[in-house]
């Protein structure tokens, strides 16, 4: 009798395991819903992501502008000089190399150098590196100060291709000696400090030496103090070669005589 009533049915039993056996399977579709819409994700991700630089502006997503830029190989250091800035304009550049090292590289410049009292020395260095980089890869460089170019910036500028290296009319460029605030250090390590500066000081000078036809001594003293010019005087001292100045005779008249001193 025992063993009858284990084996009598229960009411609605038969409704219950019907649905404890569509658990699984509802759970599997759930499952296969939710990994579909993760690799949808991901593919909408990845096509986020990479720009489409093909066809007519009007057909497609607003644009990645720097990408277009690159695909120009135009490199724009608009910023300050500080290591995540460095790091993408060492990337540009060697980049671009590969692709096609014999097509220039143009370097469009508005950067006021280096930071002052940015707290840490080695980023007067981030100049350097950008330098060496430009006279490393094999396309030509040419530079285009196209606001301010500051300092460091200025040396870049002037660092260019010969008779590639120009400035827009309103532009002003500056050189100076690299600056650096040392606070709540000992006297040693300020000591220390001031051996490195002086280095990047003498290279800072050397390097403008060679590119703008001066002798040392003469940098020296003109960056004792900021030596501004406006883009007609750049061209005189050596920092670039011209002025991209617009064609209209009237226009170009007109930002001739705001260049000049009062």
């Amino acid at each position: 009798m025992q063993l009858a009533a284990s084996c009598t049915p229960v009411a609605g039993s038969a409704q219950l395991c019907s649905a404890r056996s569509r658990r699984p399977a509802a759970a599997a579709r759930s499952s296969s819903s939710r990994g579909s819409r993760c690799s949808a994700a991901k593919r909408l991700d990845v096509q986020a992501v990479i720009p489409a630089l093909s066809g007519d502006a009007t057909e497609q997503t607003p644009p990645d502008l720097p990408s277009y830029l690159f695909k120009e190989r135009i490199v724009y250091v608009g910023m300050s000089l500080v290591p995540a800035v460095t790091e993408l304009v060492l990337a540009e550049m060697l980049y671009l190399q590969y692709d096609n090292p014999t097509r220039p590289i143009y370097m469009y410049i508005n950067s006021t150098g280096v930071v002052k009292g940015s707290g840490k020395l080695g980023y007067e260095a981030e100049a350097f590196a950008i330098y060496d980089t430009m006279r490393y890869i094999k396309p030509p460089v040419a530079t285009v100060c196209v606001g301010s170019a500051f300092g460091e910036a200025a040396m870049l500028l002037a660092a260019g291709e010969p008779g590639r290296r120009a400035a827009l009319p309103s532009t002003s460029i500056m050189i100076r000696q690299p600056m650096q605030r040392f606070t709540q250090m000992q006297a040693s390590d300020i000591d220390i400090y001031r051996t490195e500066l002086r280095k990047t000081n003498a290279e800072v000078v050397r390097l403008l030496s060679r590119h703008t036809g001066h002798s040392e001594e003469e940098i020296a003293k003109d960056i004792a103090r900021p030596k501004y010019f406006n883009p007609y005087e750049a061209v005189e001292y050596g920092i670039i070669d011209r002025v991209l100045e617009p064609e209209d005779e009237e226009v170009k008249r007109v930002v001739r005589n705001s260049q000049m001193p009062m």
